[in-house]
């Protein structure tokens, strides 16, 4: 495995001499319609911009999203945002030993830990039904997939094995409101919580780099959701119907209303949990994210994020023992 310094350490006007992954490569012009190559580029650390403005062709003729790249330059800056200033870009030598995959963020948590925690979850589903659809839904394959996945693109758990970790998340969320409200159904809820995302895996490629599949920009994750645990359920003999229905909602209405890609709105006690419990988990590992990759000592306040619909502010105050992963979500 190759060893460099990772981006977000690299201070501006330092050298960087580095493999990275191509994460997009376009042709744009300027104001005075002067054309010129545009790059996305980063490691595990950090995604950066960077423009060529001259001798560019073979570059874009060579590279694609998707390609890991030798980069040399100097870390720079643009309206306070780190940019790099590239001086070349060239293909990988056949003796480099270094893969897409190399590149892929992941989660700070044991994958193995994580698989173990939700497979003890899953097998204390007590309804019939429901214990054997899980256990039919989540076969070795598609937990293969299910654990790898990321849980999107770019803005929360977007690394790999984040969809399982922001499952685990929503779980915990779950099972802490059914002990504060017993009216909650815990099965349905709980099995809600383990299927919510579960198109992911379709909707989303992560091979080389992230990004959305052809089913995924047509159909959607909420409706690849739907449609396959409805297949699974149709080889259950006996599922009751109204069971059927109040999962499927679930998966349906977990992103809360229609402007947010929601086919309904929650309209039972387990739908809006899961709504809430998708939104805490979402939105804290999108925010820590932010913070972590957007301010400094010297600067505390991120850019303005624009699914935020504000900058975020880094306050320093210890939590305790930094740099510690804890082994389960709640010690």
């Amino acid at each position: 495995m190759f060893q460099q310094k990772d981006l977000n350490k690299i201070e501006k006007g330092e050298t960087v001499d580095h493999f990275l992954l191509i994460k997009k490569s376009e042709l744009r012009l300027t104001k005075a319609n002067k054309q010129y190559l545009f790059l996305e580029l980063g490691d595990k650390s950090l995604t950066l911009n960077a423009n060529v403005w001259d001798n560019f062709e073979n570059i874009y003729k060579q590279v694609a999203p998707g390609n890991v790249v030798k980069v040399s330059g100097t870390m720079d800056e643009y309206q306070g945002t780190p940019q790099l200033k590239i001086s070349s870009v060239r293909n990988l030598k056949p003796s480099e030993n270094v893969s897409a995959a190399d590149f892929l963020p992941k989660s700070a948590r044991d994958i193995n830990v994580m698989k173990k925690e939700f497979f003890s979850r899953l097998d204390k589903i007590s309804d019939s039904y429901l214990n054997t659809l899980m256990k039919r839904i989540f076969n070795e394959e598609n937990f293969e997939k299910f654990s790898t996945a990321p849980a999107g693109k770019s803005w929360h758990h977007s690394y790999i094995h984040g969809l399982i970790e922001h499952t685990l998340e929503i779980i915990r969320i779950c099972d802490l409101m059914c002990d504060i409200h017993p009216e909650i159904n815990r099965d349905l809820l709980i099995c809600g919580a383990m299927l919510h995302d579960f198109g992911k895996t379709q909707e989303l490629s992560f091979d080389s780099s992230f990004d959305y599949t052809d089913t995924g920009k047509l159909i959607g994750h909420i409706v690849i959701s739907a449609m396959f645990i409805n297949e699974e359920i149709k080889n259950i003999n006996g599922f009751p119907a109204a069971l059927r229905d109040c999962l499927i909602h679930l998966i349906l209405s977990h992103q809360g209303k229609l402007e947010y890609a929601s086919p309904v709105v929650p309209k039972t006690l387990e739908a809006i949990t899961l709504y809430q419990a998708d939104e805490l988990s979402a939105k804290v590992n999108a925010y820590k994210n932010a913070l972590l990759a957007g301010t400094s000592t010297e600067n505390k306040w991120t850019k303005y994020l624009n699914l935020a619909s504000t900058d975020l502010y880094n306050h320093g105050l210890s939590y305790g023992m930094e740099g510690e992963i804890s082994k389960t979500l709640f010690d």
